[in-house]
């Protein structure tokens, strides 16, 4: 087993299915912050939720992507920024959370 230090936070990224490709080929284009990521299917429910088809109205949710990035909080901040100058979106939602250890299985 390793261990990796240089992960301290992870962002997720919560944006709505439409803005998955114009996510992930901004991120691809920062690999020195977002050097890897996963990408979750989800879905949004509650007042923050934009609703835009009937289906989406009639279940109450809309369909999201979850984005993860591990990094710095330094990187990472710097990245939501970067990220919110090129695509302001007020359906982009954004957190950081502590990473208490990082590894790999080897």
């Amino acid at each position: 087993m390793t261990t990796d230090t240089q992960y301290e936070a992870m962002l997720t990224l919560a944006i709505p299915g439409a803005l998955e490709g114009d996510v992930l080929d901004f991120l691809l284009l920062h690999p020195e912050q977002a050097p890897g990521f996963s990408v979750v299917d989800a879905h949004g429910m509650g007042q923050g939720a934009t609703l835009h088809t009937t289906l989406e109205q009639v279940q109450g949710r809309c369909r999201r992507k979850l984005v993860h990035v591990v990094g710095s909080v330094d990187g990472l901040k710097a990245l939501v920024a970067q990220l919110a100058a090129e695509l302001r979106n007020a359906e982009v939602a954004w957190w950081l959370t502590p990473v208490i250890a990082f590894g790999r299985l080897v």
